[in-house]
């Protein structure tokens, strides 16, 4: 029987090389596909080794250019600007599986992989991202941007795998940690170094628009956040970044619950199914807490969503991801515009 052809997202680490025994154990012929996106030769050269070490086939591509400007600048740029931006979301739609499928159809394969922790459903004659098995490894939120084109090629085969078993199988257990362009510096020290205009100083006001203290550079702060702050308030934490006044505003945590959240830059793969379903959840990831109620309503806007909540997000931070469940099922998401 001839075997099928996949493309898989290879770094060599622990997880993409489990996908490899597990889709060949399916049948696949893996063509182990990695991305150089910063011109880290001792990564590269450990996925070639690792790739020849299983046997399988082993391309490298240079995306550099393509992951600094849709990316690193983006990440740059949205702290920079007051925001909290989510790069692994952007990377997954913009270079990882958009360059998987470029790859799979440049040599005539039909699906394509990654060592993700997820799983695809179908309903209603449309592809899902869903929850993997694994709940403590899940990484479907930061999937939710995937296209149809993607999802309908795609394989997952580490839905239902349990990351601990996946450890207790390999002595070297390296694996993908953190930001992978921050290239072992802190993230405050990349900018410090790449982006010279990060490092300017101002003021901490509260509530009422006193100088309270003062600050590092907006660029260094997300909302809700306490630590690293100088100032002279008790229990105080950052709920407002005002980056064109060069100033973040302190308070009380109870000021920062807010049931109204407005998105742009969505991907819902059922507008119907997502405005008139009363069992969706709202999650977002990051310093704050997750609703636990549902989504109330949600109303169209000239960009986006209007979402209604029933229980109100904590520390909502303009930029982060804001993602849409129906049980497993990841039914859409977008980016955070605004919150009041």
């Amino acid at each position: 029987m001839k075997r099928r052809g996949v493309v898989l997202g290879f770094s060599g680490g622990i997880d993409s090389a489990t996908a490899v025994g597990l889709l060949c154990a399916e049948g696949y012929e893996v063509t182990a596909l990695t991305l150089d996106t910063v011109g880290d030769d001792k990564m590269l050269q450990h996925a070639r080794s690792r790739a020849e070490e299983l046997g399988v086939s082993h391309i490298i591509k240079d995306v550099q250019r393509e992951f600094r400007t849709s990316v690193v600048d983006y990440f740059a740029e949205s702290y920079l600007a007051g925001r909290t931006p989510a790069p692994c979301t952007i990377c997954n739609s913009a270079i990882k599986w958009r360059f998987l499928l470029s790859e799979a159809n440049r040599l005539g394969v039909e699906a394509i992989a990654t060592g993700h922790y997820f799983n695809i459903e179908r309903h209603n004659g449309l592809y899902y991202v869903a929850r993997a098995v694994d709940s403590r490894k899940d990484q479907s939120y930061y999937l939710w941007g995937l296209s149809q084109d993607v999802l309908s090629r795609a394989v997952t085969p580490m839905g239902g795998v349990i990351k601990e078993e996946v450890k207790r199988a390999f002595a070297d257990k390296r694996e993908s940690m953190g930001l992978c362009f921050l290239g072992g510096v802190t993230y405050r020290e990349f900018m410090e170094q790449n982006y010279p205009a990060s490092m300017r100083r101002g003021d901490i006001v509260d509530m009422d628009g006193r100088k309270v203290g003062e600050h590092d550079g907006v660029a260094f702060y997300t909302i809700g956040q306490k630590r690293g702050l100088d100032v002279e308030m008790a229990g105080a934490c950052i709920v407002k970044i005002d980056a064109a006044e060069n100033r973040l505003i302190v308070g009380s945590n109870s000021q920062l619950y807010y049931n109204i959240l407005e998105i742009t830059d969505c991907n819902i793969v059922d507008k119907e199914e997502f405005m008139t379903s009363d069992d969706v959840k709202v999650v977002i990831r990051g310093i704050g807490r997750n609703p636990e109620g549902f989504m109330r309503r949600a109303e169209v806007t000239d960009d986006g969503f209007c979402i209604y909540l029933d229980d109100p997000a904590w520390a909502p931070a303009v930029g982060q991801p804001v993602v849409f469940y129906r049980q497993n099922r990841v039914i859409g998401g977008g980016i955070l515009s605004q919150y009041r």
